[in-house]
């Protein structure tokens, strides 16, 4: 549990400011434990700091700019940082998948209860999100992944989900309709997961995959959901992506699929 906080809290933004504190305290020549002295803190504290893992006060951050002589760097830094954690409107738990989707070649999602993010209609979005700033931040999300040139998107989509309704039969008519527009165009390949058992997947997921292989999943729970990229939880959602797909109806039939539930559910 502890790690799994801790991996929360250490958003991309936070390891940067961390990284020009290190930077600052190596070019003084101090070890952390001088530094930590130096500011009346333990040499812990000053490696969570450098390593992103807590978010310092401002006056901390003052006493740090003094003890390294860096003439208001590290304010100016610590200034930034509060207005980038301000301008970020993702839940906690999720603040850092975004930042691995939109620099992704490959993404594949699974989702068993709404459409996932990136593929929602503004009016099935402002259903689910009542926070304009965090509307805001959604769309933007949805224009910056599939702006060209688009990364590969996978989608396995439970069938239920095109039965719930949110919102108004409209505005599931206009969401279904724009999930095919999606599935036909280069790169976007949608299937439908009938009403089956998969073991390996027990809750929904998505996976961003970098160019150079990497890969940074987040992964739904309960109550809200957590970042990773720890090595056995990617190895058992690639294994578990793959027996999706295979249990899924190919891409020409869930089109197909999606356009009988439009005629039969939501008009």
């Amino acid at each position: 549990m502890a790690s799994t906080i801790e991996n929360r809290m250490r958003t991309p933004e936070l390891q940067s400011f961390g990284a020009e504190v290190r930077r600052l305290r190596e070019a003084a020549g101090l070890k952390q434990a001088e530094l930590g002295a130096l500011t009346n803190v333990t040499r812990a504290y000053i490696g969570h700091v450098e390593l992103g893992k807590t978010r310092c006060r401002l006056d901390f951050a003052t006493r740090l700019d003094n003890a390294l002589q860096a003439d208001g760097d590290i304010i100016r830094a610590w200034h930034e940082l509060l207005e980038k954690m301000k301008s970020i409107k993702y839940a906690a738990y999720f603040v850092n998948f975004p930042k691995a989707e939109s620099t992704a070649n490959l993404i594949r999602v699974y989702e068993t209860h709404i459409v996932n993010g990136l593929f929602q209609t503004e009016a099935y979005t402002k259903v689910i999100i009542k926070d304009p700033d965090m509307l805001t931040t959604r769309l933007n999300r949805q224009a910056h992944v599939l702006a060209e040139p688009t990364p590969r998107i996978f989608v396995v989509l439970e069938e239920s989900v095109l039965y719930r309704e949110i919102g108004s039969p409209e505005i599931m008519r206009d969401q279904l309709q724009y999930l095919v527009e999606l599935s036909e165009r280069d790169g976007i390949r949608i299937q439908v997961l009938p009403t089956v058992y998969v073991e390996e997947a027990r809750a929904a997921f998505a996976i961003a995959t970098q160019t150079d292989r990497s890969d940074a999943a987040y992964i739904v729970t309960a109550t809200e959901g957590m970042t990773s990229a720890n090595p056995t939880d990617l190895a058992n959602l690639n294994e578990a992506f793959a027996s999706l797909q295979s249990e899924a109806l190919n891409v020409r039939d869930t089109r197909a699929l999606i356009r009988r539930v439009i005629d039969e559910r939501w008009t």
